[in-house]
This record gives C-alpha cells, structure tokens and sequence, in this order.
C-alpha cells in the first residue's frame, strides 16, 4: 500500500503528477483542489469559508481542511492507497492526517516534494490564471503573498515527515515525463 503526500508550492505540479501517480499505482486522488472546488460550488458553508481565505491568498484553516479530507476519506476505501494533494499544509493537519490514518490501520509512506524556484511558480501561475478563473491565479502579488505563505506555514511539514525518514525531494523543472520519471524512481527505490 502507497499513501503519498504530493507536496510543493502552488503552481509546482502537484495536481499534473498527482494524475500520473494515480494512472500507474492505482491510487485514490484526494486532492484539496477538488474538495474546495466541489465545496465552494456547491455553496457549502465549509466551501465559503474556503474561498473567503483563498481569495486573500492565504491557506484555509486546518479545521476546514481537514473536515473536507475526512468527508472525503470516508467516501473511499482503496486497497492500493492514496495520493494526498494539497494536505497537510501545517504541521497541526499532518499530525491530523496520520491520526487518520492511524486510525483507518495504515499510514503515509512517502512525502514527494516538488523544489521548484519562485520566479518560474510565478510565470506558471499567472498562465494558469489566464484561463482557470481564479483570481489568485491573476495577480503577481497575491501568488507572491501565496509563497511566502507556503515558505512560512507549508514547508516546515517536508521536516515532520522528513524526522520519519519519508521525505524527498524532486527537482520540479523540466518535461512532465521528466519529473515523472524522477518521481517513480524515488518510488520504486
């Protein structure tokens, strides 16, 4: 069983690995994009207060995200495990999260970090944001406000799981099947 943790900051690939990750290992996707998009679209009062935070640039409250990821864990049972995409983001959800999977009897295997310099999240995120609607996608300041957000409240969790010996870190730049192959080295390893 693989229960992989995707982790860089917004813009780095995990969402585009996490797919390729999935294809190969025959993993449950649990990605807090979708948990949000599905909440804030449904109108959800734990999708309100998602996009209240979202919008200024900064990370959602563990609480909220955390209640989502469970929600959404209890809607799945995979055999073969889970990649996680977007959560922990602080040190109170990873303790959260191996609770949880504590508790399910299994626990998280591997911290995949993505390194990936400032600048070139910068340029990817403002493409994106020509086309994603979201309008902390459109403005350099507020993904800028995101990383040091990240840097601040995000990376400290690569050394949690780092403690246990489950963290590495891949060189984000470069062709998907590139990073692709990086990653399924370090998992294969």
């Amino acid at each position: 069983m693989i229960n992989l943790i995707i982790f860089g900051p917004p813009g780095s690939g995990k969402g585009t690995q996490a797919q390729k990750i999935v294809e190969l290992f025959d993993l449950t996707h649990i990605s807090t994009g979708d948990l949000f998009r599905y909440e804030i679209g449904n109108d959800t009062p734990l999708g309100m207060k998602a996009k209240e935070y979202m919008n200024k640039g900064e990370l959602v409250p563990d609480e909220v995200t955390i209640g989502m990821l469970e929600n959404r864990l209890n809607q799945s049972n995979n055999p073969n495990g889970y990649i996680f995409d977007g959560v922990p983001r602080t040190i109170a959800q990873a303790e959260a999260v191996n609770q949880i999977m504590t508790d399910r009897g299994t626990e998280i295997t591997h911290l995949i970090a993505l390194d990936v310099p400032d600048d070139e999240i910068v340029k990817r995120l403002l493409e994106r944001g020509k086309t994603s609607n979201r309008p902390d996608d459109q403005s350099e300041e507020i993904i800028r406000r995101r990383i040091v957000e990240y840097n601040a409240k995000t990376s400290p969790v690569f050394n949690f799981y780092a403690e246990s010996g489950l963290s590495n870190k891949i060189d984000g730049v470069g062709s998907l099947d590139e990073i692709f192959a990086r990653i399924k080295d370090c998992l294969e390893s």
